[in-house]
């Protein structure tokens, strides 16, 4: 039996939900839902994992085995707050040892969430103030050049610029404003554009980068299905390039996701592939592929200086959405990366490690 109506304080007992901000929280708190069972009664049993993450509210839980009970597991003790299929990778069912009241949140919703977090966190080192950029014809063969196009095949870059559409801008305009939906990814032309975001502490706006011709920005928003995480304005009279939602996904998105089965990626791994793990430390912890890098989806593009681009990556997470965001920014930077397809529910509980390595 489910119930809807969750406090956020709730939730912020949890890992890794407590990572989540306070919008983010309460939003997720209207979709989380209170499962209660009876003592005696299974919450998952027979190897099939909940549909959704749950989380021990109130009662005790025997986490089961093949031949029975392996683990008994308390609301309110450390281990508790962390999911109930991540702290015993390799248990068959979960059997309630008391009435119990276990939070439900949906796996997909909550990926989501946290890759908007991580991405909307990220720093943007200061570009070079010297590179004023060589005009509006060379804006083309400035974005031919970078990694990322030279990934996508060549007749989606014909369709790409056949797709894109000029807007005229003003200096003073912004482009995208922070907590907008994403709607459009763009190119500058000409022009140079300042990116700046606000926060609590400075909610006049933090200084985060600027931009010249051939520079790129807006999919970030359109990756993770939210709102712009910084807002993009007009330091000079240009002109920029723009493509549509629907048309990133299906023609530059998309063709930079490599995505790869768990035994394929095994068997990668043996050829030298490395594998990164893009969620948060605590999860990280609480169980992962043996011989990952954790490299957090909010630090990766700090990181991706230290990284090696004659190795191939595989990057993962729970179910695929930070994952795909890492792949998206590393293919950008040149590095070789692939999805694993399905997340971490696509890989077997005696794969699985727990702690630090």
């Amino acid at each position: 039996m489910s119930e809807p109506n969750v406090n956020p304080s709730e939730l912020s007992r949890f890992i890794p939900l407590n990572s989540l901000s306070k919008d983010n929280l309460k939003e997720l708190a209207q979709k989380a839902r209170t499962v209660k069972v009876a003592s005696g009664r299974f919450l998952f049993r027979d190897g099939k994992k909940p549909p959704m993450h749950l989380f021990l509210l109130q009662g005790e839980v025997d986490l089961l085995g093949e031949k029975g009970p392996e683990k008994s597991l308390k609301a309110g003790s450390e281990e508790a707050r962390h999911s109930l299929e991540t702290i015993h990778p390799s248990a068959t069912g979960a059997r309630a040892k008391s009435d119990v009241t276990a939070l439900g949140i949906d796996r997909d919703l909550l990926d989501l969430m946290l890759t908007w977090d991580q991405t909307g966190s990220y720093e943007v080192d200061e570009l070079d103030e010297d590179d004023e950029g060589d005009g509006d014809s060379d804006w083309m063969t400035r974005l031919l050049q970078t990694d990322c196009f030279r990934r996508i095949p060549p007749a989606n870059i014909q369709a790409i610029f056949m797709r894109m559409e000029p807007v005229s801008v003003k200096a003073g305009e912004n482009v995208v404003t922070q907590g907008e939906a994403g709607d459009y990814f763009y190119i500058i032309r000409e022009g140079r554009c300042v990116v700046t975001r606000t926060t609590k502490t400075k909610p006049e706006g933090v200084r985060l980068a600027e931009l010249g011709p051939g520079d790129s920005f807006g999919e970030e928003a359109l990756i993770s299905n939210k709102e712009r995480n910084a807002t993009v304005t007009m330091r000079d009279d240009g002109s920029l390039m723009r493509m549509s939602k629907e048309d990133f996904t299906s023609l530059l998105n998309e063709p930079l996701l490599d995505r790869v089965s768990y035994d394929d990626a095994v068997q990668l791994g043996r050829g030298g592939a490395t594998w990164i793990d893009v969620r948060l430390p605590p999860e990280f912890e609480g169980g992962h592929i043996q011989g990952a890098t954790n490299i957090p989806l909010f630090f990766l593009r700090k990181r991706a200086e230290s990284l090696d681009t004659g190795t191939e990556y595989i990057v993962y997470c729970d179910t695929g959405s930070r994952s795909s965001a890492a792949s998206f920014l590393l293919s950008e930077r040149g590095f070789q990366a692939r999805v694993l397809k399905g997340g971490l529910a696509e890989v077997p509980a005696d794969a699985l490690v727990k702690g630090k390595e």
